[in-house]
């Protein structure tokens, strides 16, 4: 019905599992970096609260941007990668910077 055959096998970009691992890490890294950050110096107290608060935060903000970033995701049309990709000839083009002139001010030009 939606053009997928449910026996293909998706890409790791395309299926769950590379958002969450990617997720997952920036969670792991705001977590001990919250913990290490927020205590204030070795005498004191690690904020476990604190750190599995950022973590839980970095992970559901990465989740949503690269879920967000996976649904934009279109792959371009197949005659877009055919060619040279440049012009190479510049028959047939006429300069029509010769007759876009930009028209005076009346009042002068005080720019």
């Amino acid at each position: 019905m939606d053009g997928h055959q449910p026996e293909e096998q998706r890409s790791v970009r395309s299926s769950i599992k590379g958002p969450l691992m990617f997720s997952a890490f920036w969670a792991v890294v705001a977590f001990f970096g919250v913990l290490i950050f927020a205590s204030g110096g070795s005498a004191k107290m690690q904020r476990f609260d604190l750190a599995f608060t950022g973590a839980g935060i970095a992970f559901i903000v990465t989740l949503v941007i690269s879920a967000m970033l996976s649904l934009t995701h279109k792959d371009n049309a197949p005659h877009l990668g055919e060619g040279s990709g440049v012009h190479l000839s510049s028959t047939g083009h006429e300069d029509t910077s010769e007759d876009s002139e930009k028209p005076e001010d009346e009042q002068g030009s005080r720019h």
